[in-house]
């Protein structure tokens, strides 16, 4: 298939979020007799195609057709019924089907799938009832679905001192997201080339080596319209520097809306409220403030004069965070009697975009974000909030914290800076951050680099000069940084003595060896004993785990150091 350049696309329509069957989704009505869901991948793949993937979902509804995308049970906010296998995945495929079919009143399907979420849209197609089907770059087998993540993971899981964690036999993960043996051997069964019976009458597929699958549907009697998918590796790599495709979502955007005719009547909405339910919690999908989104997560039972979490993930993920573990926080602290929102700030996830696109990273405008968030746990009744954040949500979280009254605590990981210049290379800073910057987001962005990494052809010369160049950038920002104004609020010290005398609580927590230790030790104090007396706790220092907590252990450790958080501020021994 030939890429003509991408149409300006319509401006994407509101998609309004809706619970299914413990399946948490966005939908949109659409005014076509035509329905779209979008499968899309998992885990890690998903987590970084996050905001493209919602993009495309909204291109394509602002073509009329109804135009669903979801969770898979265990993952995002969806439920943990059935997570991680493989029925558990085809069942929400089923679901949504029925959703569109039952309730919506559509009277075509078409299925989306990228990646995993691609061979799980075609397994769930064999079953019948699908009338289009778009595959973008879906795993043929399983196997070989697993050797990719395996081939992966050292990258992606790479900890601060440039080893990999040991797995236990049988399984594996990827950015904190695991492949339990059972998975793993449900998945190495699939092999889509030996279906029997077309997927669906027209069939796009796009991706590298789909050639095989491509002759075996289009000999089963399908329609089969095949093509490259340019930006694969930037779309699926790293939510830090996911991009899109422009030109294959062009592609499926026209062959997934193609001769779509109008209703005779209007689309029924679908009548599900955005509220889940689980075993001692409550949630509940919410707006607020100009676009912001969040999942506003309660006790079930009774409250307990607990303070309220304010989650914000780090870097560009959405709110379910880093291998999930926002989503399984909130949802362990409702348990146990303490409120959350998990929030999107502007440009991230679900919320909506920036003005004129800008970066959220270490932006001063963020501090709106947070504004709102407070304003709308203030007027649900919370009194004191306790911020988490990590990395470049840490820096936001900081900056919130000291300023704002309403904040009567902070959990901050691996916090980077404690102020921000408009001057400082934000590329640099995130590549220097990420434990796998040398590696994992140079290749994302040359196909030729990844190939190279995964056969071991590595230049060392070239990360030499790589860290080279990183040690001058260093060096040129602290010498601008003699010369720049003196921040808000004063010194670092200053501000968090401000936060300590109206009774707020300030926990630091750092993998060993982390880039923002020594703006830790320049402002805070030099020593463990020094940091501990100004901050009114330790420091503490999680050992092998990767920047973003990933592995059980660290995540152990961080919930620990939360709870210990929230008794304090409650007033609990």
């Amino acid at each position: 298939m030939m890429h003509a350049p991408p149409p300006p696309h319509p401006s994407p329509v509101e998609a309004e979020p809706v619970v299914v069957d413990g399946l948490f989704g966005w939908f949109s009505p659409g005014t076509a007799r035509r329905g779209v869901i979008l499968c899309g991948a998992t885990g890690f793949e998903q987590l970084s195609a996050h905001r493209p993937w919602r993009d495309l979902a909204g291109r394509i509804a602002a073509t009329g057709c109804a135009t669903l995308r979801f969770d898979y049970p265990g993952e995002g906010d969806s439920t943990d019924a059935g997570a991680g296998t493989l029925e558990a995945w085809l069942g929400a495929i089923r679901r949504a089907v029925r959703v569109l079919r039952e309730e919506a009143g559509a009277t075509e399907v078409v299925l989306v799938g990228l990646r995993l979420g691609g061979t799980l849209a075609a397994l769930a197609a064999e079953e019948g009832g699908i009338d289009r089907l778009a595959l973008l770059a879906p795993c043929r087998t399983g196997r070989g679905y697993l050797r990719e993540m395996k081939l992966r993971a050292p990258a992606v899981n790479q900890l601060s001192d440039g080893t990999v964690p040991t797995e236990p036999p049988g399984h594996l993960s990827l950015g904190g997201f695991p492949i339990g043996p059972d998975l793993a051997a449900d998945l190495a069964r699939i092999d889509l080339a030996s279906a029997t019976m077309r997927p669906a009458p027209e069939i796009l597929i796009l991706g590298a080596e789909t050639d095989a699958l491509a002759k075996r549907y289009a000999a089963l009697g399908a329609h089969v319209t095949s093509g490259a998918l340019p930006g694969l590796a930037q779309l699926v790599g790293n939510p830090l520097f996911s991009e899109t495709p422009e030109a294959a979502f062009a592609d499926v955007v026209g062959f997934a809306t193609a001769g779509a005719l109008p209703r005779p009547t209007a689309a029924p909405p679908v009548a599900s409220p955005a509220k889940l339910a689980g075993d001692g919690w409550l949630e509940e999908a919410v707006r607020f403030g100009p676009g912001l989104f969040g999942v506003h997560a309660r006790p079930a039972g009774s409250a307990t004069g607990a303070p309220t979490i304010l989650f914000v993930a780090a870097g560009l993920s959405a709110h379910s965070g880093w291998g999930r573990q926002a989503t399984r926080m909130a949802r362990a602290l409702a348990a146990e009697g303490v409120p959350s929102l998990r929030m999107d700030l502007a440009g991230i996830g679900d919320s909506a975009d920036r003005p004129g696109g800008a970066s959220p990273l270490f932006s001063p405008d963020t501090l709106h974000d947070f504004r709102h968030a407070l304003d709308y746990l203030e007027a649900r009744g919370a009194g004191r909030v306790v911020l988490v954040g990590s990395c470049s949500g840490a820096y936001a979280a900081f900056q919130a914290a000291w300023r704002d009254p309403r904040v009567a605590g902070a959990l901050l990981a691996n916090l980077y800076c404690f102020d921000w210049h408009p001057e400082d290379d934000v590329d640099a800073v995130v590549r220097q951050t990420v434990g796998s910057a040398a590696t994992y987001a140079a290749l994302l962005r040359h196909g030729s680099t990844w190939r190279r990494l995964l056969t071991g052809q590595v230049g060392v010369r070239a990360i030499g000069r790589v860290l080279l160049r990183r040690g001058l950038r260093l060096a040129d920002r602290r010498l601008k940084a003699l010369f720049r104004p003196r921040p808000a609020g004063g010194s670092v010290l200053r501000r968090i003595g401000t936060m300590r005398k109206r009774g707020a609580h300030l926990r630091l927590v750092y993998t060993a060896g982390d880039p923002g230790l020594p703006a830790l030790r320049r402002h805070v104090g030099r020593t463990p004993e020094r940091a501990a007396r100004r901050l009114g706790a330790p420091v503490a220092i999680v050992a092998g785990t990767d920047h973003n907590l990933s592995t059980p252990a660290a995540q152990a450790e961080l919930t620990q150091i939360l709870n210990d958080l929230v008794a304090v501020v409650a007033g609990r021994p």
